[in-house]
């Protein structure tokens, strides 16, 4: 199934349990729409949310609202229902959000333009924590809830990992080649793999986040813009080719191509609430639902336990690790003053 968008969208979320997918578009509109596998995709709500571009949205409250990011720096909570405005943090940033993401049932977290992290609590109402971990823009986070670690990557290259129980920066890696723009945990929690704007894949070891064990450079020179963990041996891969590829981890290769935005960028990956979609979203102005079941077809399926091909110890290192350039680790108190965001969720 395609979507025609009829503009340049920058996020897409999937309902949490209905057939139901938003997207982001460059307008500052959220769009949702219905979809089925033998009809034609119906598009409920056109919400003019944001002044500018809505470049992140997620469905929070068990799908009851969805909540936007943009660079006129508010976030915006809108009723699925009845596209009516729930509330608006004018200032929740001091730069452009550019992603958000669900952490737990009652916590999403921000990122914006100039490196800054901050996590909302939904049951409190507030902004609980933040984490000035970067110079550059986040391109992209994901939570090891286990460990309740968020991990971000960044324009300015590097890798952070945030302990939200410390309200801390734990460590930081050193700064790579080129601009890290996705992100996923894998192997069973002892991997994270990070898309660079080169296209080489870094895996770094839990742990030991300092510098990656591995580099796998088979999708260069395209850039890994999207990252989607399939299972804990195969990622989902989304380059400005307009590429969309399943790769095997450890060992690492190129398993098949399975999709493709003709030539252009893809910009988010995202899977259906049952999993039998993979929605992509593309500077091709549309949103594609593909039959995950069909697209997986081809693929060699070995489950088969397989031991990593580094050499490093797989303990946490729970000290800060300083990188090369340093890190700036500006965390606030619990007692400071986040303006509006103390009534933004009450509404939720």
């Amino acid at each position: 199934m395609e979507i025609d968008l009829g503009k340049l969208p920058f996020d897409l979320d999937f309902h949490p349990s209905s057939n139901l997918v938003a997207a982001g578009v460059i307008t500052g509109h959220l769009l949702l729409y219905r979809f089925d596998v033998d009809s034609q995709p119906q598009r409920l709500l056109e919400v003019s949310a944001h002044t500018e571009s809505c470049r992140a949205l997620r469905f929070v409250s068990e799908g009851r609202a969805i909540v936007t990011g943009s660079p006129d720096f508010s976030i915006l909570a809108t009723d699925i229902e009845t596209g009516s405005e729930i509330v608006r943090l004018e200032n929740s940033h001091g730069a452009a959000v550019n992603r958000i993401i669900n952490l737990t049932e009652s916590t999403i977290a921000s990122g914006d333009d100039e490196g800054c992290i901050k996590v909302w609590d939904t049951r409190q109402r507030s902004c609980c924590n933040t984490f000035n971990s970067h110079e550059e823009y986040i391109s992209d986070m994901t939570f090891a809830s286990d460990s309740m670690k968020l991990l971000g990557t960044s324009g300015d290259g590097t890798l952070s990992v945030c302990n939200l129980r410390s309200n801390k920066v734990q460590t930081r890696s050193e700064f790579s080649e080129d601009e890290l723009l996705s992100v996923v945990i894998m192997k069973n929690g002892r991997k994270v793999i990070c898309g660079t704007q080169a296209g080489t894949l870094l895996l770094y070891s839990w742990g030991f986040f300092k510098d990656c064990s591995d580099r796998f450079v088979d999708l260069s020179p395209n850039s890994v813009d999207a990252l989607l963990k399939l299972d804990e041996d195969r990622v989902i891969t989304g380059s400005e080719n307009g590429i969309i590829s399943l790769v095997g981890i450890l060992p690492n290769r190129i398993i098949q191509p399975i999709a493709e935005h003709s030539e252009y960028p893809v910009e988010r990956l995202a899977f259906s609430h049952d999993r039998k979609f993979l929605g992509s979203i593309s500077h091709d102005q549309t949103l594609k639902l593909w039959d995950l079941e069909d697209l997986l077809q081809g693929s060699v399926q070995n489950h088969s336990a397989t031991a990593d091909s580094d050499s490093d110890g797989m303990e946490v290192d729970d000290g800060i690790e300083k990188s090369s350039k340093g890190t700036k680790t500006k965390n606030a108190s619990k007692g400071k003053n986040f303006s509006n965001s103390e009534n933004f969720f009450a509404d939720l």
